[in-house]
Formats: structure tokens, C-alpha cells, sequence
């Protein structure tokens, strides 16, 4: 009834939906880790009581989503040993050690601290927890920098020699293999992307607030228009940086895998005299052609090549059989460059409400970021999409195809598997998803709650109550709960 082709081609979607669900949670926290550092601080420097109401507000959302993104992460691990065994044997003696690394120093670093961060502020004293903080964002940092050296590798290999009878990659020079040719763009887009997500959903949910009180700016809280103004503040100066990176990304993707450049530009046939920038039109691979383009004489050449003559080689110097899926590379990557000038654009607006003194009083600027809120998600979703599918056949560019990674299949068995992680992922993620829409539905307020202690959650949930003397303690202790 199946096929080899069929086995592999599930397994890749499996592996695609799993590491798409579990790369939003990430893409979140690693800029939220940063942001809750830097409110945590101003608090300490300033003592103005919005930004400690800043930090209990989303330290909640913080713990939620980096739980999720965990969890997540989990089972993209087992699939390396069932679904893609044979890539692992291939690959595993060159990223078995990097994706080590990332779990004995980064995850390690965010897990120790995470209790302090969340739990630890009456505990510790204000200099360990503003540590702990630190240590959190720095964690997940160092988590990015472990795990796109494994992936950035894939594209651009490098450090390693193939034994000859067993096939396996081995390496032969440990630092080239982690600055491979491609990891300091990636991992400098990919962390700015980060950034820009987490400014967006914030500023979003700033923006959600202002607009429920736009008739009413006596009920606008400082902490709301605080967190509206922090995240504008970093889309102005973040999105100009991310457009200038992803034209360097874009430069050295072009130097190590043209081909992929060449299915994001559509570019099927070679132009010897500047290449065309095209806008729209449908990818027939079948024909090999652009139909229905719509473009600007000679400017990708001027993009790419710095030249508007400048000669761009396509896709008809490239075999059949090694190049990517057209269609989707070239219009996931038109999703995230749109994403990106939009982010541009709200960046301007923001800038030029804030010179007229109108950035808490603009409600078409904060319907905007609303509806933006969401954006940053969406782009590093198709940037990845762009970068995956574009080194495709290959899992290690030019090594090593998809097809001969994927362990002996059966498509049943994988399509079960499938079926099982999609129900699962929407259930229990989805609830974790709607209660954290939920926690952002409700303003930051001076009153804002803490995390509870560790030591008051057995009480709680047995439904012990406190004794007198203790509950009056407590609340002389915490009495802004």
C-alpha cells in the first residue's frame, strides 16, 4: 500500500509539524528571558514599582511558555533515533557533542536559575535574583548558539572527513565545525528575530489595553503604557538591524547554497546581462518557469551582486534532482521579507507618534500592533521554512541526501505516529496556548500578583488553610497580594 518514498516523506512531515510547533515557544522566550532581565533591573535601579509590575506580569507567561517550548523539545529528540536513525548514525560523531553542549551548559543554566528567577525574589535578595535573571537569558542564548551551530552545519558542513567503510562523518576540526561557514549570520538573524517576536507580542498586548481604554486614559495604567512604549521602542531599532542581517545571510547564502537563492529569487533561467527581482508568480517546476512573473528589471542583481548587470546563474544549471521544491521556498520567503518591512513600518510609525507626543493617543497605530502582535511568530516560521526546504534533497548539503537518511520505514507506522502528535500537540499545547491569551487579556496593574512560593503549593492544593497566626504573617510579609 506504501512505499519507501512515502515512509520518508511522512517522516519529514512529522519532523517539520513537531519542530514548527516546538520553535514558537523559543522564538518567544528567548527575547522574553532578555526583556524580563532588563525590567528586573530597571526595577532595581529605579524602584518606580511599574516595572516590577512589568516583571510579575509576564514571568508568569515567561514560566508557561518556556515549560511548553521544553516539552516540545522533547520528542524532536527521540525522532533523531526512530524516524532519522540513519542520519544520526551518519551525522552523530560531529552533532552529538555540540547538542550535548547545549544541554550541559545552556539548558542547565536556564533550569538552575529558573526557580530563583520565578520563586526566589523574597528568598535570595534582590542581587542573586537580579543574577538568576541574568543567567536565564543568558541560558537561553547560549541554548540558540548550541543548537543553530548543529543546524547551520547541515547547510554549510564543514571540519570533517567521511570514513570510508562506514560512511560516518568525523571531525577532524571542533571549531570549524561549530563557525561553519554560515553560523554567524544565522545565529545573528535568528536571535534578532527573537527579539523583534517578543517586541511585537508585547506590543500587542499593550496595544490591546490602550484600546480598551482609549475614552478612558485615567484608566490606562503606567505599566500598560510602559510596555507599549518598550516595545516600540525595540521594533524602531531591531527591524532595520534584522533587514540589514538577513541581506548578509542572504549574500552568504548565496556563496555556499546558490541553489536555494535560486528558488527564493524564482529565478529558473540564467541571466547573463542582471537578473530580474521578482514581486509575484507561480513556480511550474515541471516547466521550469516563472508564470505570471511580475518583477523589476536587473534589481536582484543589484541586491545580490551589488551590480545591476551583474550575471545570476538559475536554476537550469542546476540537475533536477538536486533542486529544492520551488513553490514553497519562494513564497514562504516573500512572507518574511512582507513581515519584515511591515515590522519596518510600524517601527516609523511608532518613532514619528512618539516626536509628537502621541504614542499612548494614536488608536489606528495600536489596531495596528495589535494586529501585528502575532507577526513575528508567522515570520520566523516562514524564514525557517525557506532555509529547511531550500537545502533541500539534502540533510547535510551536498553529503548527504534526505532519502538516505530516514531509517527503514513503514508509512503506517509513521502516519500513526503523525495522527497521535497532532491530536496531542493541539490538545495539550492549545489549553497551555488559550491560558496564556488568556493571563495577556488581563492588564499589568500595581497590584499585579506574584508567583506564589514553592513551599505554599502543597498547602494550596490540598485546600489546607493556614493558621491565623501564620495567614496574618504571611500577608504582613507580602501585603501587595
Amino acid at each position: 500500500m506504501f512505499d519507501t518514498a512515502d515512509a520518508v516523506l511522512l517522516a519529514r512531515i512529522q519532523f517539520a509539524f513537531t519542530v514548527s510547533f516546538h520553535f514558537l515557544f523559543p522564538a518567544f522566550t528567548i527575547g522574553l528571558a532578555s526583556f524580563l532581565a532588563v525590567l528586573n533591573g530597571l526595577w532595581l535601579w529605579t524602584k518606580d514599582s511599574k516595572y516590577l509590575d512589568l516583571f510579575r506580569y509576564w514571568v508568569k507567561i515567561f514560566a508557561l511558555a518556556f515549560a511548553m517550548g521544553v516539552v516540545s523539545g522533547i520528542v524532536m529528540s527521540y525522532q533523531f533515533g526512530t524516524n532519522w536513525s540513519v542520519f544520526s548514525d551518519r551525522a552523530g560523531p560531529v552533532i552529538g557533542a555540540p547538542m550535548a553542549y547545549e544541554v550541559l551548559s545552556a539548558f542547565f543554566l536556564e533550569a538552575g536559575f529558573l526557580g530563583i528567577m520565578l520563586f526566589g525574589r523574597d528568598r535570595v535578595g534582590p542581587t542573586l535574583h537580579m543574577a538568576a535573571c541574568v543567567a536565564v537569558a543568558l541560558g537561553t542564548a547560549f541554548s540558540a548558539f548550541w543548537i543553530l551551530s548543529v543546524n547551520s552545519w547541515m547547510h554549510t558542513p564543514a571540519g570533517f572527513e567521511i570514513d570510508a567503510e562506514t560512511g560516518q562523518f568525523l571531525p577532524t576540526n571542533f571549531w570549524e565545525v561549530i563557525f561553519n561557514p554560515s553560523f554567524p549570520y544565522r545565529l545573528m538573524h535568528t536571535v534578532t528575530a527573537a527579539y523583534l517576536t517578543t517586541a511585537f507580542i508585547v506590543g500587542g498586548v499593550a496595544a490591546l489595553h490602550l484600546l480598551r481604554h482609549r475614552h478612558r486614559r485615567d484608566k490606562v495604567s503606567p505599566a500598560t503604557r510602559t510596555m507599549f512604549s518598550m516595545a516600540m521602542w525595540m521594533a524602531t531599532i531591531f527591524a532595520p538591524v534584522q533587514i540589514f542581517l538577513g541581506d548578509l545571510h542572504g549574500l552568504n547564502t548565496l556563496e555556499h547554497q546558490p541553489a536555494k537563492v535560486m528558488a527564493m529569487e524564482g529565478h529558473f533561467e540564467s541571466h547573463p546581462d542582471g537578473a530580474p527581482l521578482y514581486l509575484f508568480g507561480l513556480p511550474n517546476q515541471d516547466e521550469q518557469r516563472l508564470d505570471y512573473a511580475v518583477g523589476i528589471p536587473k534589481l536582484s542583481s543589484l541586491i545580490l551582486k551589488h551590480d545591476l548587470n551583474a550575471p545570476l546563474d538559475g536554476l537550469n544549471t542546476i540537475p533536477r534532482e538536486d533542486q529544492p521544491p520551488v513553490a514553497i521556498v519562494f513564497w514562504s520567503f516573500r512572507i518574511m521579507v512582507a513581515l519584515g518591512f511591515a515590522m519596518l513600518g510600524i517601527g516609523a510609525w511608532s518613532l514619528w507618534a512618539r516626536v509628537r507626543g502621541r504614542l499612548d493617543d494614536g488608536p489606528m497605530l495600536h489596531r495596528a500592533a495589535l494586529v501585528m502582535a502575532p507577526s513575528g511568530l508567522i515570520a520566523v516560521l516562514a524564514g525557517w521554512i525557506t532555509t529547511e526546504v531550500g537545502r533541500q534533497p539534502f540533510t547535510v548539503y551536498g553529503f548527504l541526501r534526505t532519502a538516505d537518511s530516514a531509517a527503514p520505514l513503514d508509512a503506517a507506522a509513521v502516519g500513526s505516529s503523525l495522527i497521535a502528535f497532532i491530536v496531542v500537540y493541539f490538545a495539550v499545547f492549545g489549553a497551555g496556548t488559550y491560558y496564556i491569551l488568556r493571563l495577556m487579556n488581563r492588564a499589568p496593574s500595581s497590584a499585579e500578583p506574584r508567583l506564589k512560593d514553592v513551599t505554599d503549593s502543597p498547602i494550596r492544593t490540598a485546600g489546607i488553610t493556614p493558621a491565623p497566626q501564620q495567614a496574618a504573617r504571611h500577608r504582613n510579609a507580602h501585603p501587595g497580594e
